[in-house]
């Protein structure tokens, strides 16, 4: 609870340090194996769904992808691999993880995981359809499916080895409160802050209770960033001199309170559920507070509010930023998250 967002003194060395540096992958434990990464949730994720559905919310196109394999824009938001790429990189897995809807997708594909996210996408319901992508509920369909073709592939008690042995995760929730509690009047008239922010948490245990019940055993849940600090609120809240928006912080905050003692109790009910739960709320302020150069404004554009078919050219040294576009980190910058992340809770599945 508190004690994940007093961390910022601690976790600076840590950020100066890697920021730099980047080693090898994971260790896991002795005897114990992760076989696969799957993945649910929204952009910070997607590996290219969304190309294959009927929605503005796309990134296949140039200067997205840049620093990508052979410079190519694989609906990725990023210049180059997201996190859920860089999780199964880290973890030895392999080194990308493939949308579902890929049309490239091959059998052996699903046995060590697949990415069923989709940008735009969130907890609540309402705004996964306002930008006409894949909801979770969507994506669970999905999954049954992907456990039906592993079934046909290999059996199922080899399916139910790899469901139970597998790492998922799920990472949702910004565009529920930036754009859908913000930016429309569908539910701020309804909840204010803190009965919202259980509505979300309530979807996203359910959510978390459900892949339980398909056989899933380790499970992460991010929480949330500190929204208030993005570069596109900064520019369209954080007045002339764009500072970051502390109402919007203090919302990621009371989330992801909320979220972690739902996990809590999540634990405590299902006996053989390992679900943790991962702050990024602390790393990412300490890349805004202690940049290496940039970190108020994306590479893309101006950095400012470009995102998706906004941004139009990118700049020459994405190696001093921090976020890619206005909302989304660099590909360097997710990896120090992602390697962060997996030193602290990869225990936690074990």
């Amino acid at each position: 609870m508190a004690m994940h967002f007093l961390r910022l003194k601690l976790v600076v060395l840590s950020f100066l340090v890697r920021f730099y540096v980047l080693e090898a992958a994971i260790k896991l434990p002795k005897n114990i194996s992760i076989p696969a990464v799957i993945v649910f949730g929204d952009s910070v994720v997607d590996t290219g769904n969304n190309n294959n559905i009927e929605t503005i919310v796309k990134v296949n196109f140039p200067p997205y992808g840049k620093d990508f394999m052979g410079g190519k824009p694989t609906g990725r938001f990023s210049d180059g691999k997201v996190p859920s790429d860089l999780i199964a990189e880290e973890l030895g897995i392999k080194e990308l993880l493939p949308a579902y809807f890929d049309p490239a997708l091959q059998a052996e594909d699903l046995l060590t995981g697949v990415n069923f996210a989709s940008g735009g996408a969130g907890f609540d319901p309402i705004t996964s359809n306002l930008a006409s992508v894949l909801s979770l509920s969507d994506q669970l369909e999905m999954f049954k499916d992907y456990i039906k073709k592993l079934e046909a592939i290999i059996g199922h008690e080899k399916t139910s080895k790899i469901l139970s042995e597998s790492l998922y995760i799920l990472v949702a929730g910004s565009n529920d409160i930036i754009n859908t509690y913000f930016g429309t009047p569908f539910r701020k008239s309804t909840y204010d802050v803190s009965s919202y922010n259980d509505l979300l948490v309530g979807y996203a245990s359910t959510f978390v209770q459900e892949l339980y019940g398909l056989g899933a055993r380790r499970i992460g849940v991010f929480g949330l960033p500190p929204l208030g600090c993005l570069p596109s609120q900064r520019t369209l809240k954080g007045g002339a001199e764009r500072k970051c928006i502390d109402i919007y912080n203090e919302v990621s905050q009371i989330f992801n309170n909320k979220l972690y003692d739902e996990i809590e109790s999540i634990n405590g009910r299902y006996s053989m559920a390992r679900v943790t739960y991962m702050d990024i709320y602390t790393l990412p302020l300490d890349l805004i507070h202690n940049p290496h150069k940039y970190a108020d404004r994306g590479c893309c554009g101006t950095g400012m509010v470009e995102v998706s078919f906004l941004c139009k050219n990118a700049c020459p040294d994405v190696e001093d930023y921090v976020f890619w576009d206005s909302v989304h980190q660099t590909e360097k910058a997710y990896r120090i998250l992602v390697r962060r992340i997996l030193d602290e809770y990869v225990n936690y599945f074990t």
